[in-house]
């Protein structure tokens, strides 16, 4: 048996959710439940009342009610009272309806007492009790203001009073713009408070005040409109929480934030804050990206304190001559200025550092910059793509010679745009997997079988259309999605190869990866997974590299050691492009390879060519004398086919033997 208040205070918060008030009592009129309702509607609080007689019953009417528990404890029908008068905590006379029924736990009887109040009667008494709590949680917890409709101050609590240091007097009368600093930028918002008040709208947000002294401290404030039965506000109330602390700091933390210590000028984030807020403003103006050139070439000539003062004598030429613009350092020797001046203006300045040259040890600096300038918004509509429009621009100065500064050619903005819509694109694409795989087919030349597919990537786009590999490689590495397509590949890979494993296909599947792709310490233990959820045998798996990658790789033995880690687990690599790259003896060494792959632009020429045939047959017999499988791409005729077998190549690839196909393809070329 339970005992019965375990019962009912299990039973606590289905009672909670009923909309009238009720309580549970035992025979002898001994409360035993009290639901959040009758708390509302009585003032008593569950403490108060549970295991005690009803607090609300006059004394003198006490025995009445005993009795008429006793009476109903013994009837199995239900009770209506039209009429029983009890009163509040607060002294308040009630006169209620009251439904009564009794029902039995454990042979036990108990009686159910519902107070059935009217729904305006008991709406009233509600709302009257909820607002003076709520009045009384405001006043204590926020500094408050009230404002009848013509902005004038008809009370203040004792918080705002003592924030504001004004005296209760004083301030009755005042006006709701009397308390805010007059500053352009105060008054803009005080209007704005006082415009949606007017319109019946809360308003909401951070604001200066100023106390009857003069001094400045802020709020987080909340202004509202109170209706009564008009439809136009009757009063406003503001509430107010100080926050004058926290602005301080978030001012100190801006400033370091968003300053640069060395030169003075805003830095990249404050930059970006800046160009959106102008964007959005819809202002016409001139990105121009600066960058020093040869840099750290300067700082090697001179000691260690030129780099500050270069710094610095660049910076104060940069601000004397683009006076009133927006100016940032965005990096250690790259700068941004935001202007509304011309084209020839900006490249005057050119003229300008050689007029002010900048002297280190007595001697005159060898200064040369180069720039990049971008129009808001007749090329570029966003801070990230002016700042790669006028990077590129940049670059472009600097692989002629530096020196100048320059703007991009319409073509050249156009097929940034086109970069940009990719690259959004393709994370789209990889969001929901929209890359397609197709397999090329590698022939055995001393079996005739194909014993290898090479995995392709492919990706036709719903809004581009088809984006060759060409294209979205270099945009995929350049941002650092290689890393998410090799990851797609991969598991595309090891689920199709599993998958002919299962048929009694032994297909081997192979992929192409990027030095990015290994530079993760991670990669290791991300292939082996992979491997383990598509229950792929690692011997079904190659890897093609690029000399460039080999290259790259020669040099962090982290790289190599990862290599060796996934050949030790049955993976093959494979040297992808041979002959096009700078090919390296010691990576040769290295690196785990056991195939090479002649590139298809030695192979096009192979008929009617000598001299690329010795260098074909030289590259085969190299690959030989290494213990290495010779791949020769792009094979195309059956005359190719031949002499490159008469070379004693291992394996060819190319439209001779297929193009790339689908896997179900692939099983019906077997």
């Amino acid at each position: 048996m339970y005992d019965i208040q375990t019962i009912f205070q299990t039973a606590n918060p289905i009672l909670n959710q009923m909309p009238y008030p009720m309580m549970i009592l035992n025979p002898e009129g001994i409360v035993l439940a009290w639901n959040r309702q009758a708390e509302k509607t009585f003032g008593y609080c569950a403490e108060e009342v549970l295991g005690n007689f009803i607090p609300f019953i006059e004394e003198e009417r006490t025995y009445f009610y005993k009795d008429l528990w006793k009476k109903i404890v013994h009837s199995a029908d239900p009770l209506h009272l039209e009429s029983i008068t009890f009163s509040t905590k607060k002294g308040e006379i009630v006169n209620t309806p009251m439904t009564l029924k009794a029902f039995t736990i454990d042979n036990n009887r108990y009686i159910y007492c519902q107070f059935n109040l009217g729904t305006e009667e008991q709406q009233d008494l509600l709302s009257f009790n909820e607002f003076t709590s709520i009045r009384d949680g405001l006043e204590s917890s926020f500094m408050m203001l009230s404002i009848d409709p013509e902005g004038l101050i008809t009370y203040a609590n004792n918080l705002f009073l003592k924030y504001s240091k004004w005296t209760p007097k004083r301030i009755i009368g005042k006006t709701f713009w009397q308390m805010f600093p007059q500053t352009p930028e105060s008054s803009v918002i005080a209007d704005a408070i006082w415009k949606s008040l007017q319109n019946g709208k809360q308003w909401k947000g951070e604001a200066e005040k100023i106390t009857k002294d003069g001094q400045s401290y802020w709020v987080d404030l909340t202004a509202i409109p109170i209706f009564t039965s008009s439809k136009k506000p009757s009063n406003f109330i503001l509430l107010e929480n100080d926050i004058t602390d926290k602005k301080r700091l978030q001012n100190r933390l801006e400033k370091i934030a968003y300053i640069d210590q060395e030169t003075g000028l805003m830095n990249r984030y404050r930059l970006e804050q800046i160009v959106n807020t102008m964007i959005s403003e819809d202002h016409h103006f001139t990105f121009v990206y600066f960058s020093i050139d040869k840099f750290y070439s300067l700082k090697e000539l001179y000691d260690d304190q030129a780099e500050q003062v270069l710094l610095q004598e660049f910076t104060q030429r940069m601000k004397m001559y683009f006076q009133d613009s927006s100016m940032a350092r965005v990096s250690i020797d790259e700068f941004v200025v935001l202007t509304p001046l011309g084209e020839w203006f900006i490249q005057g300045f050119l003229t300008y550092l050689d007029q002010h040259p900048i002297y280190i040890n007595n001697s005159t600096l060898p200064l040369s910059i180069s720039g990049g300038i971008t129009k808001y918004p007749d090329d570029q509509i966003s801070f990230t793509h002016l700042m790669k429009a006028s990077y590129a621009a940049i670059q472009k100065v600097q692989s002629e010679g530096g020196g100048s500064i320059s703007s991009l050619t319409k073509a050249d903005h156009k097929a940034l745009h086109k970069k940009s819509v990719i690259e959004k694109r393709l994370l789209v694409a990889l969001d929901k997997k929209d890359l397609k795989v197709l397999y090329q087919p590698q022939l055995d030349l001393k079996t005739g079988k194909i014993t290898t597919v090479e995995a392709l990537v492919r990706w036709e786009d719903e809004e581009i259309g088809t984006v060759s590999p060409e294209v979205l490689i270099p945009i995929a590495e350049e941002t650092g999605l290689i890393n998410d397509i090799g990851s797609f590949m991969l598991e595309q890979a090891c689920l199709q190869a599993a998958a002919w494993h299962r048929k009694g296909i032994d297909l081997k599947v192979s992929i192409n990866s990027s030095v990015r792709e290994f530079r993760d310490k991670n990669m290791v233990k991300q292939v082996r997974r992979i491997l383990e959820d598509t229950d792929c045998p690692a011997e079904l798996i190659h890897i093609e590299i690029t000399e460039k990658f080999a290259l790259e790789a020669e040099a962090e033995t982290s790289i190599i050691q990862q290599m060796k880690q996934l050949q030790n687990e049955g993976i093959v690599f494979a040297l992808d492009d041979f002959g096009t790259g700078y090919a390296s003896f010691r990576y040769m060494q290295l690196l785990p390879l056991s195939q090479i792959k002649i590139d298809q632009t030695f192979i096009s020429t192979i008929q009617y060519q000598p001299k690329s045939q010795m260098l074909i047959q030289g590259m085969i017999q190299f690959g030989k004398s290494i213990n290495m499988s010779v791949l020769a791409e792009g094979v195309e005729t059956q005359e190719q086919q031949d002499i490159l077998t008469e070379f004693g190549c291992d394996a060819i690839q190319g439209y001779h033997i297929s193009r790339p196909i689908e896997a179900k393809e692939v099983e019906k070329l077997l």
